[in-house]
């Protein structure tokens, strides 16, 4: 919904209606000239016209061919500026929920940028990190099934060192040298960067 700008002849329609509201052009006076009116309100004529048509229109005013513009009613001034005061609330509250959605929406923005540049840092930070462990199920066939962790001489093949092993459903923490690898079990180790591969190559002999 665009913003409804007023036009400028009702602003002058309204600044004459408030001076009848507060009794400043008491009902039955005679106001100026629409020439006059012009020059008071610093509008043209035509703006002064437009402006009058509008009163007289709600039976406000009446203008009176050679003797001015007769003022009739002072409730219907109030009604008419209540009426106006009510058009710009929901105008304000209009404007009030669009900077709202917008102020939202850069915010969920930036949310969303926030929590792009988190993802990123921490697949950085698991990627890059060597104390952070990786995971290797063994769920396929092996010829190094059946070893102890020094007989595979682990270390020396991979560069990754093992700080867990789960074996039937129990979590070995430090497993020693002598811990056996078999299959179905779930290597947890250290290494660097390229460290998972080693580990996968090194049990599946993948080129």
């Amino acid at each position: 919904m665009p913003t409804i700008r007023e036009p400028r002849y009702r602003k002058i329609a309204y600044q004459i209606a408030q001076k009848i509201a507060d009794n400043n052009y008491p009902v039955g006076s005679k106001l100026h000239a629409r020439s006059t009116l012009s020059a008071a309100f610093g509008v043209s004529s035509e703006t002064a016209r437009k402006a009058i048509s509008v009163l007289a229109d709600l039976e406000i005013v009446k203008p009176v061919h050679g003797s001015g513009i007769e003022v009739l009613s002072r409730e219907k001034a109030k009604i008419f500026l209540n009426q106006a005061q009510e058009t710009s609330d929901i105008q304000t509250i209009h404007s009030q929920i669009k900077e709202t959605i917008s102020q939202q929406k850069r915010e969920i923005k930036t949310l969303e940028e926030s929590m792009s540049r988190l993802f990123d840092q921490t697949q950085r930070v698991q990627y890059h990190n060597p104390l952070n462990p990786f995971e290797l199920e063994l769920t396929s066939d092996s010829s190094k099934f059946g070893q102890s962790i020094a007989s595979l001489n682990f270390w020396q093949s991979t560069g990754a060192t093992i700080v867990a092993l789960m074996h039937n459903d129990e979590l070995v923490i430090s497993p020693g040298p002598y811990a056996v690898i078999e299959r179905g079990d779930t290597l947890y180790f250290v290494g660097n960067e390229v460290a998972i591969n080693h580990v996968k190559n090194f049990f599946y002999d993948t080129p």
